[in-house]
């Protein structure tokens, strides 16, 4: 049975290919950061599509439908602090996962093609917590979203017309569904292309390690190195979920555009 699926799928070749490649002796916690960024935004998928159950992109029913999260649905507060704290733990990864490359030369040839998919998902990964900010509908979500458009307005050349596929400059209905929209549908879908060529450059040239000279022999990816992308990952879930069950997601009250005196 073991040979026929063999012949069929070629798992055997695929595990070789994962798992038993053969790492630098150098290669150490540093670079379970990569890791750890996969994780959260796995995290950050699966809460999104249960949240997303629950929640209607429109001014007049959004606010609510967060509310009655927090309140009505089973736990439904923690998966939104899970969330909401999720995306923060991400964004933090990323920039540290980057700066892990950019110290340890992964820029070089021949990784240039995979630091400039490292530096396109960091863009998306920012542009997720942009998008996602103002979907709670309330007064920090709504005038912080205000401060964005205008910036991006700011932008020579294509500034303009950016703010107009966003909604406008006057953030409202358009606005809400079209990041709702871009949140749940666009975004995920360049980020999960985008990080298919990423794994898939790592894969092909190898993780960068450190600039000094290599000691020892090379040790595979499985176990030397999964247990340690393993623990590390163990350890963000469990501060994340301490961050979730003791902040919870902070929610303002409703927006309201006509409160010019909110500082975002």
């Amino acid at each position: 049975m073991d040979d026929w699926i063999e012949e069929r799928l070629g798992l055997r070749a695929l595990k070789g290919a994962l798992l038993d490649k053969p790492l630098g002796p150098n290669v150490g916690w540093s670079q379970t950061l990569g890791a750890i960024a996969l994780f959260l935004f796995l995290l950050q998928a699966a809460t999104g599509v249960v949240l997303s159950f629950y929640y209607v992109p429109s001014p007049d029913h959004a606010y609510a439908a967060v509310t009655a999260l927090d309140k009505e649905v089973p736990l439904g507060w923690l998966l939104r602090g899970l969330h909401r704290w999720g995306a923060s733990l991400m964004v933090v990864a990323v920039l540290l996962h980057l700066g892990r490359s950019f110290l340890h030369g992964a820029y070089k040839p021949p990784r240039e093609a995979t630091w400039m998919a490292g530096v396109l998902l960091l863009f998306l990964t920012l542009a997720f917590g942009f998008t996602g900010y103002l979907l709670p509908w309330d007064q920090r979500a709504y005038w912080a979203t205000v401060v964005g458009q205008w910036i991006i307005a700011s932008i020579p050349f294509v500034g303009g017309i950016l703010v107009q596929a966003l909604g406008g400059l006057e953030v409202g209905g358009a606005t809400l569904s079209r990041f709702f929209v871009l949140h749940i549908l666009l975004l995920p879908a360049a980020m999960v292309a985008l990080l298919a060529v990423h794994l898939y450059l790592v894969q092909r040239h190898g993780v960068a390690g450190p600039p000094r000279q290599s000691t020892g022999a090379p040790r595979p990816f499985y176990p030397f190195h999964a247990v340690k992308d393993l623990a590390a990952c163990l350890v963000v879930f469990l501060v994340l979920l301490g961050l979730a069950a003791t902040l919870g997601a902070p929610l303002e009250r409703v927006a309201d555009p006509t409160d010019t005196t909110h500082l975002p």
